[in-house]
Protein backbone atom coordinates (compact mmCIF):
# COMPACT_ATOMS: atom_id res chain seq x y z
CA UNK A 1 0.00 0.00 0.00
CA UNK A 2 1.45 3.75 -0.42
CA UNK A 3 2.09 5.66 1.84
CA UNK A 4 0.22 9.11 2.00
CA UNK A 5 2.46 12.30 2.25
CA UNK A 6 2.00 13.89 5.97
CA UNK A 7 0.83 17.53 5.00
CA UNK A 8 3.07 19.77 7.16
CA UNK A 9 0.76 22.32 8.95
CA UNK A 10 1.78 25.53 10.15
CA UNK A 11 0.67 27.34 13.38
CA UNK A 12 0.07 30.49 11.70
CA UNK A 13 -1.67 30.08 8.21
CA UNK A 14 -1.54 33.74 7.05
CA UNK A 15 0.29 34.62 4.34
CA UNK A 16 1.93 38.02 2.98
CA UNK A 17 0.25 37.49 -0.85
CA UNK A 18 -2.53 36.49 -2.04
CA UNK A 19 -4.96 35.67 -5.62
CA UNK A 20 -3.91 38.11 -8.38
CA UNK A 21 -1.18 39.91 -6.56
CA UNK A 22 2.39 40.50 -8.80
CA UNK A 23 4.59 38.36 -7.46
CA UNK A 24 8.38 37.77 -8.18
CA UNK A 25 10.57 34.66 -7.10
CA UNK A 26 13.45 35.38 -5.66
CA UNK A 27 15.28 31.78 -5.03
CA UNK A 28 15.04 28.79 -6.99
CA UNK A 29 15.14 27.46 -10.52
CA UNK A 30 12.81 30.49 -11.96
CA UNK A 31 14.42 33.04 -10.22
CA UNK A 32 13.78 36.54 -11.56
CA UNK A 33 10.34 35.55 -13.06
CA UNK A 34 7.30 37.64 -12.41
CA UNK A 35 4.15 36.59 -12.68
CA UNK A 36 0.44 36.82 -11.24
CA UNK A 37 -0.81 34.69 -8.26
CA UNK A 38 -3.31 31.89 -9.70
CA UNK A 39 -4.18 30.21 -6.09
CA UNK A 40 -3.49 30.69 -2.73
CA UNK A 41 -3.10 27.54 -0.41
CA UNK A 42 -2.07 28.64 3.41
CA UNK A 43 -2.27 25.17 5.15
CA UNK A 44 0.34 24.05 2.80
CA UNK A 45 2.30 27.95 2.87
CA UNK A 46 2.57 27.61 -1.25
CA UNK A 47 1.09 29.50 -3.98
CA UNK A 48 0.47 28.79 -7.69
CA UNK A 49 2.08 31.46 -9.94
CA UNK A 50 1.55 32.02 -13.71
CA UNK A 51 4.26 30.57 -15.81
CA UNK A 52 6.56 29.47 -12.95
CA UNK A 53 7.52 25.83 -11.49
CA UNK A 54 6.70 24.08 -14.77
CA UNK A 55 5.66 20.64 -14.94
CA UNK A 56 5.17 17.93 -17.53
CA UNK A 57 1.98 15.43 -16.43
CA UNK A 58 0.89 12.74 -18.26
CA UNK A 59 -2.34 12.99 -19.19
CA UNK A 60 -4.54 9.61 -20.12
CA UNK A 61 -7.04 10.54 -23.10
CA UNK A 62 -10.49 11.56 -20.83
CA UNK A 63 -13.13 13.75 -22.32
CA UNK A 64 -11.64 17.18 -21.35
CA UNK A 65 -8.85 16.30 -23.32
CA UNK A 66 -9.56 13.29 -25.92
CA UNK A 67 -5.56 12.96 -27.17
CA UNK A 68 -3.99 12.57 -24.14
CA UNK A 69 0.06 13.19 -23.83
CA UNK A 70 2.10 15.08 -22.25
CA UNK A 71 0.67 18.61 -21.05
CA UNK A 72 2.80 21.51 -19.10
CA UNK A 73 1.35 22.70 -15.88
CA UNK A 74 2.41 25.09 -12.89
CA UNK A 75 3.29 23.34 -10.00
CA UNK A 76 3.14 25.22 -6.38
CA UNK A 77 5.86 26.34 -5.07
CA UNK A 78 6.81 27.88 -0.94
CA UNK A 79 5.42 31.60 -0.17
CA UNK A 80 8.96 32.13 0.78
CA UNK A 81 10.69 32.27 -2.38
CA UNK A 82 8.32 34.88 -3.46
CA UNK A 83 7.95 38.75 -3.48
CA UNK A 84 5.51 41.37 -3.99
CA UNK A 85 6.20 43.49 -7.00
CA UNK A 86 6.37 47.21 -6.14
CA UNK A 87 3.72 49.36 -7.60
CA UNK A 88 6.44 52.54 -8.33
CA UNK A 89 9.33 50.76 -9.47
CA UNK A 90 8.33 47.46 -10.36
CA UNK A 91 11.42 45.54 -8.04
CA UNK A 92 10.87 43.06 -5.21
CA UNK A 93 9.19 44.74 -2.04
CA UNK A 94 8.37 43.55 1.80
CA UNK A 95 4.71 44.21 2.43
CA UNK A 96 3.50 46.39 5.62
CA UNK A 97 -0.13 46.90 6.91
CA UNK A 98 -1.58 50.24 8.06
CA UNK A 99 -4.72 51.06 9.73
CA UNK A 100 -6.14 54.53 7.48
CA UNK A 101 -7.96 57.39 9.49
CA UNK A 102 -11.22 56.26 8.08
CA UNK A 103 -10.43 52.24 9.67
CA UNK A 104 -9.93 50.39 6.87
CA UNK A 105 -6.86 48.48 7.15
CA UNK A 106 -4.19 48.37 3.95
CA UNK A 107 -1.42 46.60 3.05
CA UNK A 108 1.07 48.72 1.30
CA UNK A 109 4.80 48.30 -0.31
CA UNK A 110 7.79 48.85 2.22
CA UNK A 111 10.02 50.58 -0.35
CA UNK A 112 7.77 52.87 -2.01
CA UNK A 113 5.09 53.56 0.56
CA UNK A 114 2.17 52.97 -2.12
CA UNK A 115 -0.84 51.13 -1.03
CA UNK A 116 -1.38 47.91 -2.43
CA UNK A 117 -5.50 47.22 -2.15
Amino acid sequence: MPRLKKVLESHNNKLHVKKDDNVVVITGKDKGKKGRIIAAYPRENRVLVEGVNMVKKHQKPNPANPQGGIIEKEAPIHVSNVAHIDPKSGKATRIGYKVLENGNKVRYAKKSGEVID
